[in-house]
């Protein structure tokens, strides 16, 4: 797979769908495709299928047209998946991928089983959003395209500082600067700009983190009873994890919050000597070498304790090597 302008020929109908509770990568890697489609090739019909997506990136051009709903039983020609490991995190649109005449996958977590007719997987890449640019004509990116590639890869680099950042993925980034958007208002709005409820949850995990492993890891988890007494949904939890990946000495962090039928979403960082794909992977879930996650069941400090044997495990394999 070349690009995407090839693998459209003789197609009528397009489903482009991501994981579950997208993030700004899974929006923004979505949107640009649904845009280009539009935009240069009128004559096929796409449709964007994905969960409710946070409000901070409803401004980008036609986030209004995302469908969140799939009970249409319509056969599309071609469905592209983004930002996605495995067809069970499509959610409902997994319909739309088992049924299409031909499936493509461009996403970049390591753990991605390679489960579409075409796949377009290099892990190593900062976001699906740089690949999503990789496979356009750059003169066919109009500003519209350029600020749903942008915000993907500004939420998956943490604003260009994770270690998946490249020489690359800046060049990337400026060209898309010199499209016209505006990158500082994009980068303020929907990573940094936080609600006062948000403030205060993210205080309340800070205080009931704790430290494992002689400080080399950090916890903390979140309860649903104190998600409502802060008002807050899932999708305003972004960032605590985050946040506690910085702190001095720590090789690891966890963040646990709780879902409605008591199960507990797991988030892990990695400062480098940790691996927490591979430890997704253990429990069912996936992700990058440094940032993964997962759904577990049990007690939070059940979850917690299972979670840093599987840390304890690693740290002391490279102690041994």
């Amino acid at each position: 797979m070349k690009d995407l302008a090839s693998q459209l020929a003789q197609v009528k109908t397009v489903a482009i769908a991501g994981h579950v509770r997208p993030d700004g990568d899974c929006v923004g890697s979505c949107l640009a495709t649904y845009n280009y489609i539009t935009t240069w090739f009128p004559e096929i019909e796409a449709e964007v299928y994905l969960e409710p997506i946070p409000n901070i990136f409803k401004f980008l051009t036609h986030a209004d047209r995302i469908q969140h709903d799939c009970k249409s039983d319509k056969i599309y020609d071609l469905c592209i998946v983004q930002d996605c490991g495995d067809t069970e995190r499509l959610g409902d649109a997994v319909k739309y991928f088992h049924t299409a005449k031909k499936t493509i996958c461009i996403d970049h977590h390591v753990s991605n089983h390679n489960f579409a007719d075409e796949n377009y997987i290099f892990p190593e890449t900062s976001s699906t959003s740089e690949l999503i640019f990789e496979l356009m004509e750059e003169e066919r990116i109009t500003k519209e395209i350029a600020e749903c590639i942008y915000v993907g890869m500004v939420h998956d680099t943490g604003v260009f500082q994770y270690s998946s950042t490249t020489a690359k993925t800046m060049n990337t980034a400026g060209i898309l600067m010199e499209k016209g958007i505006n990158f500082t208002k994009i980068v303020d709005d929907t990573f940094y700009t936080k609600t006062f409820a948000q403030n205060k949850i993210l205080g309340q995990a800070l205080l009931n983190s704790q430290r494992y492993l002689e400080d080399q890891v950090i916890a903390t988890s979140i309860t649903r009873e104190e998600m409502k007494k802060y008002e807050v949904l899932p999708k305003h939890l972004d960032g605590i994890v985050s946040q506690l990946r910085v702190t001095k000495g720590v090789e690891a962090a966890v963040f646990l919050y709780e879902n409605e039928d008591g199960s507990w979403k797991i988030s892990m960082r990695s400062n480098g000597k940790v691996n927490v794909a591979e430890i997704a992977m253990k429990h069912r879930g996936g992700g990058h070498v440094r940032a993964a996650g997962a759904t577990m069941e049990g007690g939070s400090q059940e979850v917690i304790r299972q979670l840093c044997e599987d840390i304890r495990e690693q740290l002391q394999g490279a102690l041994d090597l």
